[in-house]
């Protein structure tokens, strides 16, 4: 009988599944492998397989039998599936002990620190997309639109500085600029931020600042707290992106002040392959629970995901994907950075 059935049947938690289960089950040292790098990070069936030397349908194998024993979690991702180690174990010293003994095994073999090489890979190809020089042609301006946010600023009750990760060419800065005080945009790629720049000089933006550095560089969050705090901190069609979207969540929530909203734009779940090879995108959407999930990890309140009408996109290389925006904030009576 598998473990969860026992559970269910039994109403009993891990710690009481039956031993010989457990014994049995954690009695393989790859399995024991798998549950030490599943406890550093949620990682695919493929990077699992590059780590440990094993062929996926191996990988697959252990996986599958860890996960009907409830010991890890895999979700799919289109094609893909990725495994993390099961939050909550119950406090069972033995499972306790598989983790440290997967840990200690991954640790002597070099694989666990090889964990953030394989995370920073899954960047590799989206830094070489976003790279590449722009197309001035295909970012037009924002025409007269600048004029009737000016005076939507009115109905803002805070509106003193914005702060846009992952900006990219500019677009959400320049509808950003007549509402706030203050706007500062982060990115890390060069080209962008020129093209963003050039966006902007005929503008006259001069409360804009432009950063070039990774989004979790400290120089960006160091700036920004010198600066009280954004009352707005937003990444837009950003998290697909992101090697970790659970730390993009949480950087947003370090750059609010207490009392301040964050903003996230990104796809819903979609099974569209083709967005990873024309647009870099490591991760085909989110649902809301992962995205209200993150938010809760990242100390956030008041976190609602809400739809964006189809009409509303523009004719980009995305439009027939859906979009969704997360909103939530951060609490009021925090008065330190999350972490």
């Amino acid at each position: 009988m598998r473990i969860l059935e026992y559970m269910d049947q039994m109403g009993s938690t891990l710690a009481e599944a039956p031993r010989w289960e457990l014994y049995r089950l954690l009695g393989e040292p790859s399995r024991l492998r798998l549950i030490g790098l599943t406890s550093e990070d949620e990682l695919s069936i493929g990077e699992l397989a590059e780590l440990t030397g094993e062929a996926q349908p191996n990988v697959s194998k252990h996986l599958k039998q860890l996960r009907e024993a409830g010991l890890v979690v895999v979700r799919r991702q289109g094609t893909r599936a990725l495994a993390r180690l099961t939050p909550d174990l119950n406090g069972d010293p033995l499972l306790t002990d598989a983790v440290e003994a997967g840990r200690k095994l991954c640790g002597e073999d070099g694989s666990l620190v090889r964990v953030a090489d394989i995370i920073k890979a899954r960047d590799e190809q989206t830094r070489t997309f976003f790279a590449q020089p722009s197309d001035d042609a295909a970012t037009p301006p924002v025409a007269e639109w600048s004029a009737y946010l000016t005076a939507l600023r009115a109905l803002l009750p805070h509106h003193g500085l914005a702060v846009d990760i992952g900006t990219g060419d500019g677009a959400l800065v320049e509808l950003l600029a007549p509402l706030f005080d203050r706007v500062i945009a982060v990115d890390r790629s060069e080209e962008q931020l020129k093209t963003a720049s050039r966006r902007l000089s005929s503008r006259q933006y001069d409360h804009v600042e432009l950063i070039q550095a990774d989004y979790e560089d400290p120089c960006v969050l160091s700036r920004v707290q010198e600066l009280g705090g954004a009352d707005v901190a937003l990444a837009v069609r950003l998290l697909h992106h992101a090697p970790r979207p659970q730390q993009v969540i949480s950087l947003l929530g370090s750059l609010a002040r207490p009392g301040g909203h964050v903003l996230v734009i990104d796809y819903c779940t979609h099974d569209d392959e083709n967005m990873r090879d024309r647009q870099a995108d490591l991760w085909l959407g989110f649902g809301p629970d992962e995205l209200t999930g993150f938010a809760k990890s990242a100390g956030l309140i008041n976190s609602e995901v809400f739809v964006i009408p189809a009409a509303r996109y523009g004719p980009g290389p995305d439009a027939h994907l859906q979009w969704q925006v997360l909103a939530a904030q951060r609490d009021p009576n925090q008065e330190t950075t999350p972490s």
